[in-house]
């Protein structure tokens, strides 16, 4: 097992505190989203920590095992980013983005499920929702589940609170066969140019997710009740509830 982890986008969100350092170098308390991600990754086990760096990747070089680049990080997303590290997609994979922190006992849950592609969902969004924003529908997107617990909805723009059973954070895992089921998704919208409604050199990995839970592919979800974050605006950094979370997320470690 090994984990591939999307840390090439500038975090413009974030400025002035991305002005220097790369998005998931940005620090709470002194240590940075991305050190904090490696020790829990490290704690569970998982010593194969694969960055794919953009912006000031350089920043990077002395973090994880291996550093891939993607020079398009200024044009393109999470998807392109992925793909900039192919040759790494093999066997059991974790992938996670780079500016969330999730703790021990969410990774082990992901880890756990038998899934060929396993996707960490968060059953209490709403409550972190609000607490970053006055209105969860203006950041959230839709996540809808079958009773069998698939995810048969992904990433798309709510109508109301019913669309949203739950919410995605960004932390998925792939088993061969899931990896296989995705790559020739990729390659199949590199060749029509469009990845659901986006240009697939902009497409989001929920656009990738929902290409592949519309071709019949089983998206395992994974319910976590727990604390995690995602540091993705000035205002996430500087919210009390981020710090709160963390400390949680670090007593549970």
């Amino acid at each position: 097992m090994k984990s591939i982890i999307l840390a090439a986008g500038e975090g413009t969100r974030l400025r002035p505190y991305t002005l220097e350092r790369p998005k998931c170098m940005v620090e709470v308390d002194g240590v940075s989203l991305l050190d904090r991600q490696l020790d829990v990754l490290e704690k569970s086990g998982i010593k194969e920590n694969i960055i794919i760096g953009g912006y000031l990747s350089e920043k990077l070089s002395d973090r994880g095992s291996k550093l891939y680049l993607n020079p398009e990080y200024d044009k393109t997303n999470m998807v392109w980013t992925l793909f900039c590290a192919e040759e790494e997609l093999k066997g059991d994979v974790i992938v996670t983005y780079g500016d969330i922190v999730y703790s021990k006992d969410i990774l082990d849950k992901l880890l756990e499920s038998d899934g060929d592609i396993s996707v960490v969902v968060d059953m209490e969004w709403e409550a972190y929702w609000r607490a970053r924003i006055e209105d969860p529908l203006e950041d959230a997107e839709t996540l809808k589940l079958s009773k069998d617990g698939n995810i048969v909805e992904i990433g798309q723009k709510p109508n109301s609170l019913v669309d949203i059973e739950a919410q995605y954070i960004g932390l998925m895992k792939f088993s061969g066969a899931g990896l296989e089921k995705m790559k020739s998704l990729f390659y199949e919208a590199k060749k029509s140019g469009k990845l659901g409604d986006r240009p697939v050199e902009n497409a989001y990995m929920t656009d990738l997710l929902q290409a592949i839970i519309d071709d019949g592919f089983p998206v395992q979800a994974v319910p976590v009740h727990t604390p995690w974050v995602e540091v993705d605006t000035v205002d996430d950094l500087e919210n009390e509830v981020t710090k709160e979370r963390l400390s949680q997320i670090s007593k549970g470690i």
